[in-house]
């Protein structure tokens, strides 16, 4: 072997090396996050507030609509709890079935269900009993929140919507409910 060879062998090992160093470096920290984020999200309740405008939170910010309010009552009492938001203004029961799936990924341990009033307004059918039946059918806790829940809250100016305050008490009222539905 010539001395440039030997030169050029030398140089290409070292390269070699370097880039194992750089990727098991690189590897490492990335099992390291992925350790450390799949144990933090593995004991986290995933929580699906499915329901219209009040769920959605028409008229207010989305972090001042109960489900963003639950979630930080939630952990503010300890719980490792994901609050998805799932809510569509002028929603039906009809609307949410069809949605269902895509809406309620595998793994959602509670749906807190707010059938609301737009089937009765819009003349469509109530298919609550149907939603109820597929949750139940994946193993996923059902929680009705009634149209009764909101009476006597705070209300925006056109009386149908709650304000940042009448969700902030709405989300304190369900909160012993949810955590009961975790197992908490």
């Amino acid at each position: 072997m010539t001395k440039a060879a030997e030169v050029i062998g030398l140089i290409m090992g070292a390269r070699m090396k370097l880039s194992a160093l750089r990727f098991g470096t690189r590897g490492c920290l990335a099992l390291l996050t992925i350790l450390t984020f799949g144990v933090a999200s593995a004991d986290a309740a995933t929580i699906v507030a499915r329901g219209a405008s009040n769920t959605y939170g028409k008229g207010v910010e989305r972090d001042q609509a109960y489900p963003a309010q639950l979630e930080a009552i939630l952990r503010a009492k300890g719980s490792n709890a994901q609050v998805v938001n799932a809510g569509i203004n002028g929603d039906t029961t009809e609307g949410m079935l069809g949605r269902l799936d895509q809406a309620v990924p595998d793994g959602t341990r509670v749906v807190i269900l707010h059938p609301g009033g737009n089937d009765r307004r819009q003349g469509r059918p109530d298919r609550t009993a149907d939603i109820q039946s597929r949750l139940a059918a994946r193993h996923i806790r059902v929680i009705i929140l009634a149209n009764s829940m909101l009476r006597g809250l705070p209300h925006q100016p056109d009386g149908q919507h709650l304000t940042p305050e009448g969700y902030r008490m709405l989300a304190a009222a369900l909160a012993p409910r949810v955590l009961a539905a975790v197992g908490r």
